[in-house]
């Protein structure tokens, strides 16, 4: 890996992790709702723009079908799970929470593609289970049924990414990431933003707000995939799966810095723990290919 694809990866991995904190800031007054039809909305324009400003021509003829399953799947029900869980959980909470994608992707896959769940891979699942009970069960935040239910939700956005993930894999081999990622984001605000309208704030958001909507719509959404699609192609899918070690630091990072949240010990041991797991899963730092989550 070259200093510019490190540098980049880098940068991945704050963009996706600073996204916990923005919508920690801005779903408290816009909703959970809102939050994600402008954010899905507003990333479809920035890569869509993109997309003529490289003079990209994109194929979706007969792909609207399956890109509305993997809008819905892999970004609506997500979003809005984990955009809903942040009312009542710390940003770095989600964020450690979110990096379980790759424990349910590997069972998905098992049982979706057949793919061999290894002991490897199963000593990494049992362990990644383990790091969640750890991590929610001894983290300063006090636990109340809302807070589970918040904790159940980020879970559940997770596998819907691994339930995502492998169904892209399986239906749109040979399609460039960049129409995969402007028809996605372009259905998922096609079926978001009709919801939001639903649901509009009865109060005009405070411009520390609108301004954590654009970072998060155009740098944690759409420049992230950008660059997500550079990695890819430049340093290839081994290298660029390690940003899954570095999004939950950035958003323990982040959490910490800028909104003071609490960090006790159950925190740091179970990230450590959960991060144990996506190495053993993935096999990142062992020579062998993992997956990037998608956030």
């Amino acid at each position: 890996m070259t200093a510019k694809d490190f540098a980049a990866l880098v940068t991945l991995g704050a963009l996706w992790g600073a996204s916990f904190l923005f919508i920690r800031v801005a779903v408290p007054a816009l909703g959970p709702f809102v939050l994600v039809g402008l954010r899905v909305g507003l990333a479809a324009l920035v890569l869509g723009l993109f997309a003529v400003a490289a003079r990209r021509t994109l194929k979706l003829r007969g792909l609207w079908a399956p890109l509305l399953f993997v809008g819905f799947a892999n970004t609506v029900v997500p979003f809005s799970l984990i955009s809903a869980s942040e009312v009542h959980l710390t940003a770095s909470l989600a964020a450690i929470l979110n990096s379980t994608t790759v424990l349910f992707t590997a069972l998905v896959a098992a049982v979706w593609l057949g793919e061999s769940l290894t002991k490897k891979k199963i000593v990494g699942v049992l362990l990644g289970i383990f790091g969640v009970a750890v991590l929610v069960g001894w983290d300063p935040l006090p636990l109340s049924p809302v807070v589970l239910l918040s904790v159940a939700a980020v879970l559940g956005a997770s596998f819907c990414y691994g339930v995502g993930g492998v169904f892209t894999k399986r239906v749109f081999a040979g399609v460039p990431p960049l129409t995969l990622a402007v028809g996605q984001q372009t259905a998922a605000a096609g079926i978001m933003i009709p919801i939001a309208l639903t649901d509009l704030p009865g109060e005009t958001p405070s411009v520390t707000v609108a301004l954590c909507v654009l970072a998060l719509a155009v740098l944690s959404t759409a420049v992230a995939y950008l660059l997500f699609f550079y990695l890819i192609a430049s340093a290839g899918p081994t290298a660029t799966s390690t940003v899954t070690l570095i999004v939950p630091v950035f958003g323990l990072i982040f959490g910490v810095l800028f909104l003071g949240e609490p960090v006790g010990l159950g925190t740091i041991v179970g990230l450590a723990i959960i991060l144990c797991s996506v190495v053993l899963i993935t096999g990142i730092g062992l020579g062998k290919a993992g997956k990037a989550p998608a956030h």
